[in-house]
Formats: C-alpha cells, sequence, structure tokens
C-alpha cells in the first residue's frame, strides 16, 4: 500500500487536477478527509474518505502505476494549457485519452511558437524535470527577422 502523502499532490496525480486548482479547492473548503475539511498539507492515505463539493472520491480507481510519456510536436496556433477562456484549441485536445489519470506537459510553448513538447501521466516526474535544481540543460533555436545588435544579442547570451 503507499504511504501516506499531501492531499493536493495525491490529488494531482490520480487526475482531479492540478496542484494549484486543488490548493483553491482546499482554501474554499470544498474538499474533506474522513469528515473533516481538507487542511492544505494533509497527509492522506487510499484509507481515508475523501469527498470533493460532497461526493466520494475513490482513489484507487483514478489512479495508474504506469509511466506514460508522450513527445508532441506542437503546431502554432495551439496553446498550451488544460483550458483557454477564449475557446482555443489547447494541446490537451490533440493528445491521446488516458484511460486513467492525466498529461501533464513538461515546459511550454507560446501560441506561435513551434516544437517538441513532452507529456507525462507522472507528476512528480514533470516537476523534477522542470524544476531548475534538476539543472537539466535546454536547446532552443530561434529565428530572428531583421538584424540583432550587439547588446541585444549579448542580453540574449547573459540570460
Amino acid at each position: 500500500m503507499p504511504e501516506a502523502e499531501r492531499i493536493q499532490k495525491r490529488l494531482s496525480n490520480a487526475g482531479f487536477g492540478s496542484r494549484r486548482e486543488i490548493e483553491e479547492w482546499i482554501k474554499q473548503g470544498r474538499i474533506t478527509v474522513n469528515g473533516k475539511v481538507a487542511i492544505l498539507g494533509e497527509r492522506i492515505s487510499l484509507d481515508d474518505r475523501i469527498f470533493l463539493n460532497g461526493k466520494p472520491i475513490r482513489l484507487e480507481d483514478k489512479t495508474d502505476d504506469s509511466l506514460k510519456i508522450i513527445a508532441f510536436y506542437k503546431p502554432a496556433g495551439i496553446v498550451c494549457s488544460n483550458k483557454d477562456t477564449e475557446g482555443r484549441t489547447t494541446v490537451f485536445e490533440k493528445l491521446p485519452a488516458l484511460n486513467k489519470g492525466r498529461w501533464v506537459n513538461i515546459g511550454r510553448l507560446d501560441i506561435n511558437t513551434t516544437g517538441l513538447i513532452l507529456f507525462t501521466n507522472n507528476g512528480t516526474l514533470a516537476n523534477r524535470l522542470m524544476h531548475p535544481s534538476s539543472s537539466i540543460e535546454r536547446e532552443y533555436a530561434v529565428r530572428v527577422f531583421g538584424t540583432a545588435t550587439e547588446n541585444q544579442i549579448r542580453k540574449l547570451q547573459q540570460g
């Protein structure tokens, strides 16, 4: 049996939403654990009775231990977010459906940018790959229209 984990991490990894979304639900009092309003950072296990908006959450039905990673070439005009308030197409609409869990993007690209993005069903892996403490080098190809000044090039090189 998996050990207890922070509630927002466990629910996020199980595909109920992003950690930030779940943290907001906890702050709003929408989640209860064993009959009590959940507390941010509270540790839960599969034995706990968890409710979201008064409806039970069954973690064992939502988790999938098999690691999935997919490489997706993002064309221009597609947004790198789960939902877009302007109704534009998102990368998640183009990915294959998962039976359990959810896709988590590893990095982002602007709407007008094309390129390769990795997705996984493991939020912990995605966080490790994106977090600066992992010191994973990234390389980008950039096309400049016009001529860049020496000062502009120096600023780009310095980060």
